[in-house]
Order: structure tokens, then C-alpha cells, then sequence
């Protein structure tokens, strides 16, 4: 599996033990073309997959992609050449809808669309639903929504519950099951730089994660 870590903020790259202060070659510089390839950055993380990753000045891409002739597809095109090479590339992005994102819905098979169960975050399903649809009719007619998958979820709140049965048929997706629980494993993994599966393998929260894996992978 590799990774790519799409957004300026760096958070999957830090999360998995790489510093992103101490990081001299990252996605940022694959995108900018300056001559460095995606295969130049690849970095193997002690969980046994690969990642790309990210830093600050990612945040500078997308002003310099704007002007590029075919900027949506950059991102693609640069995946390409190793694609051959993972059997799953996922692709982490940051929650705005601007150039990356649009250059990540172009280069993706499938779309997960992670969803904390609050109604700010419902509304921010609609948005991104709306940019779907239209990569799907003019950049990616072959980007499918795997679903939503549900996430911070406490199944004691009403207001929780009330989000999360509301939101998949108010826009007609499949939501994911199980949805994943709120647990301070979360916060504790990215504290030693490895994911939930390797520092609390047998929580809830990993469970949670394994199962919705199982439940794609026949999509994959």
C-alpha cells in the first residue's frame, strides 16, 4: 500500500513518525515540476507500507498550478508510473476544495469520504458531493463514491445518532459500517508515530477500521 499524504498541514506524515520539518523531498515537489519524480520521495514506514509525503509548502501548490495548462491531472500523471507497483494507493487530502483536491478526485478510482457526526460536517458532505459530480461529468466519469464513513461516533449522543441516520439517505451514498467509535487510541497513536492497527490492535476504534477495510476490498 502507499499513501500520499495530500495536505499542506502534514498531518499523515507526522502521524506516522516522519517529521515534516525534517522532510527534503515531498509530494509538494513532485507537483511543483522540479524534475523530481513520485518514486523520489517514497518513503517505508515502520507500519510496512509506503508513504508520500508532505509538508508546509504544499500550502504554495496550488497557486502555482493554477496557470498550468491540464493542472487538474498533475497529481495523476504522477502517480502513474508506480501504480503498477501497490495494490492500493490511498490518497490523504486536506477538508478545502481547491486544486489538490481536484487533482486527487481525478487520479482516484474509488472516493471515501470521511464524516465526524456533527451537522457542520453533514453540511460539508453536500459541497463535496456537488465538486464530485462535477469531476465525474467533466475530468473523472470513472470516480465512484464508495460512501461515507462515519467517524468521532458516540452512540450515546442523540444528536450522533440523529446525524448519521439522517445523512445517507439524505444524499443517497452508502454509509460504512461500522461506523468509527470516538476513543483516545486515536490521539495516542500519532503521539509514537505509528497507526491505531499497530499501538492498540485490539481496540474498538481498530476493529472498527479492519472491518470497513474488509467490507472494500472486494471493490479494490
Amino acid at each position: 500500500m502507499l499513501l500520499v499524504d495530500l495536505d499542506a498541514q502534514a498531518c499523515l506524515t507526522f502521524s506516522l513518525g516522519i517529521d515534516p520539518d525534517e522532510v527534503k523531498l515531498s509530494i509538494n515537489e513532485v507537483l511543483v515540476g522540479r524534475g523530481v519524480s513520485a518514486r523520489d520521495v517514497i518513503v517505508t514506514c515502520e507500519d510496512g507500507f509506503d508513504l508520500i509525503p508532505s509538508t508546509i509548502e504544499l500550502a504554495g501548490a496550488e497557486a502555482q498550478l493554477l496557470p498550468r495548462p491540464g493542472r487538474e491531472y498533475v497529481l495523476r500523471s504522477a502517480l502513474e508510473p508506480v501504480r503498477g507497483d501497490y495494490d492500493v494507493i490511498l490518497v490523504d487530502c486536506s477538508p478545502s476544495l481547491g486544486v489538490l483536491t481536484l487533482n486527487a478526485l481525478t487520479a482516484s478510482q474509488g472516493l471515501i469520504i470521511p464524516m465526524v457526526c456533527e451537522m457542520l460536517s453533514h453540511r460539508g458532505v453536500g459541497q463535496l458531493l456537488d465538486t464530485v459530480a462535477d469531476v465525474q461529468s467533466i475530468l473523472n466519469p470513472e470516480l465512484e463514491v464508495y460512501g461515507i464513513l462515519p467517524t468521532l461516533y458516540d452512540g450515546r449522543s442523540n444528536h450522533t445518532r440523529a446525524v448519521l441516520a439522517d445523512v445517507g439517505e439524505r444524499y443517497g451514498m452508502p454509509v460504512l459500517s461500522p461506523p468509527i467509535p470516538k476513543t483516545v487510541r486515536f490521539a495516542e497513536a500519532p503521539a509514537v508515530g505509528r497507526s491505531i492497527l499497530t499501538t492498540s490492535r485490539n481496540s474498538k476504534g481498530a476493529q472498527a477500521y479492519r472491518d470497513v477495510a474488509a467490507s472494500l476490498l472486494p471493490r479494490l
